[in-house]
């Protein structure tokens, strides 16, 4: 029988119970399988116990693909059992594999080699972020990090603005969360008055925040204590 990767969703906030975000039919899934490439091997034994894994965790296979996997070589030694048919499942630390994840670099290479490759429904912060935001889901584009250092990082702050402007399109980006409340300082400090912005925090966990104004209004209010929370930032 070919192998699969299956793309497999976990959810965003450690205190969201697996099946209040992810359907029941990826369960069976996840039971099938007993080889994962993970981004981190501790949470995602911690995923698959909270979501009843019905084998035993400890006689799993676990690899790790990260931010610390840079050896091409490295990542191909991960899908030889997928070329013997052994099936296999990505986990990501939070919300769905591949998507601003180092998951990707596997996804890519299973395409090179003609094996299938399935993603599972989940929670996706950057969609559920453009949902929530009443900012256009028609056009939309996720940029990642922003540049760390000046002047980059305001020109890329205004570049997105006027992209935002003039294809209206919402421009979503995020932040290393320490860094959070100095990049929203930063943004209400260059940005147009008129031009919205949305701040999605903590999404799914009780302590979810989403709300957009314009620049303008944000100004005039008490920011939200966002440091060292998760966030996603949306321009229009």
């Amino acid at each position: 029988m070919a192998a699969t990767l299956y793309l497999i969703p976990c959810p965003i906030a450690d205190e969201t119970a697996v099946a209040d975000v992810t359907p029941s039919a990826n369960q069976h899934i996840i039971d099938s399988l007993d080889y994962f490439i993970v981004e981190n091997t501790r949470s995602a034994r911690r995923f698959l116990s909270k979501s009843g894994y019905a084998k035993a965790i400890d006689d799993a296979t676990f690899v790790e693909l990260n931010e610390h996997t840079t050896n091409p070589t490295d990542i191909a030694k991960m899908i030889e059992p997928l070329l013997h048919g052994h099936s296999a499942g990505v986990i990501s630390e939070a919300g769905v594999p591949a998507v601003a994840d180092p998951g990707q670099a596997v996804v890519e290479l299973c395409h090179r080699h003609n094996i299938r490759v399935v993603p599972l429904v989940g929670p996706s912060s950057i969609l559920m972020a453009v949902m929530a935001s009443g900012l256009s889901g028609q056009s939309f584009a996720f940029n990642g990090y922003l540049p760390v250092k000046e002047p980059e990082r305001s020109k890329a702050i205004k570049r997105f603005e006027s992209r935002a402007r003039a294809e209206h399109q919402s421009q979503l980006f995020i932040e290393a969360p320490y860094r959070n409340v100095k990049l929203l300082e930063q943004m209400l400090k260059i940005l147009n008055p008129d031009t919205r912005l949305c701040i999605a925090c903590d999404i799914t966990s009780s302590s979810e925040y989403i709300r957009t104004q314009t620049v303008a209004q944000w100004r005039k209010v008490a920011l939200p204590d966002i440091q060292k929370r998760p966030a996603i930032f949306i321009l229009l």
